[in-house]
């Protein structure tokens, strides 16, 4: 079982500032901040926000402009993006805008980069203005990325300041084994996409592990899983928790907003029976329930997978809910 600085298993948040219907974005932000500033008290080690656009109900598409606001209001936990999407942007000023959070929040500034659009092709094309970017240019452009926050080198033309030999860490992030061989190859840390495409977990981190490069950034395998978890005082209590979860998803399915919205007792009547297989098929991998099912579910995860890390995604509709199955959470991953 892999353990955090020792204390038992590492823990961080994956967050995608989620509204409630008719709720302000300034709302559900400051709520964020607030949760970052509970989550540095239990130890958690990171604080990760999602990019996503065009999608009504969240209010994280600006993510470095959040990374900044949420470090500004914490002390010393990490805070980062669980991840920018690279293509969607020129490598240059991704370097420039995490090179500058980095000069403010010296030490506490994560890069996680994926190569996902974070929204439809009709987003793709506002957000690139050309679709001749879809992805597989993903490894020059991380190179082009990673040589303006590194050292200098002999005969570049453009820099990036603030960012040239800021060294800010990179995560690859990602839900197939591109990444993961990429990140392996590249001998940096890995965070796996599981908290909405569970179906390649086993077989990306065995790729990530079996395949990986030491460099100079990492001496060893770092990954990290992202699964969504709700812990409750039962597992009814937990699982009734979790239908607001199960709403988004199925309103994103269905091209709905995907505010959250309250929970419910059943979820029948709600879905078709195809609507609930892939509802469930993209939250395969949650642990929901009781501080021992959530333990039993995280030490399972964690041996199946040799992660280093576990990312936590939990979206409940009352605020309380969420910041006590955080709670639930750090103590029981100090136990592991």
């Amino acid at each position: 079982m892999s353990k955090g600085n020792g204390k038992g298993l590492a823990v961080s948040v994956l967050d995608l500032v989620a509204m409630r219907a008719g709720e302000a974005p300034g709302s559900a932000i400051a709520r964020s901040v607030e949760l970052a500033r509970q989550v540095e008290e239990w130890g958690y080690r990171r604080f990760w926000l999602a990019e996503h656009h065009s999608i009504a109900g969240l209010a994280c598409s600006a993510t470095s402009v959040l990374i900044g606001h949420v470090a500004a209001g914490t002390k010393h936990i990490r805070v980062g993006s669980g991840g920018v999407m690279l293509p969607n942007h020129a490598p240059l000023v991704v370097a420039e805008q995490f090179g500058t959070l980095e000069a403010m929040y010296p030490g506490r500034i994560d890069l996680g980069l994926g190569r996902a659009p974070g929204g439809d092709a009709y987003t793709m094309r506002a957000l690139r203005r050309t679709l001749a970017q879809s992805g597989e240019d993903f490894p020059e452009l991380l190179e082009e990325l990673r040589t303006y926050l590194g050292p200098e080198r002999s005969g570049q033309s453009v820099h990036a300041f603030p960012g040239q030999d800021s060294r800010v860490p990179v995560t690859l992030l990602g839900s197939s084994a591109f990444s993961a061989q990429l990140a392996a190859r590249l001998g940096l840390p890995f965070a796996f996409a599981a908290h909405f495409a569970p179906d390649y977990l086993y077989a990306a981190s065995g790729l990530y592990r079996d395949q990986f490069q030491p460099s100079e950034e990492l001496a060893a395998p770092h990954l990290m899983i992202a699964v969504q978890v709700i812990a409750a005082e039962t597992d009814a209590a937990a699982w009734r928790l979790f239908t607001t979860p199960q709403q988004r998803f199925l309103r994103l399915i269905r091209n709905q907003p995907v505010e959250l919205l309250p929970p419910v007792d059943t979820m029948d009547g709600l879905w078709t029976p195809g609507e609930r297989a892939a509802v469930q098929s993209r939250l395969g991998s949650a642990i929901v329930g009781s501080n021992a099912t959530v333990k039993a579910g995280l030490e399972k995860l964690v041996r199946a997978t040799c992660a280093s890390e576990v990312i936590v995604v939990t979206d409940t509709y009352e605020v309380s809910d969420r910041v006590e199955s955080y709670r639930r959470v750090a103590e029981i991953a100090a136990e592991l």
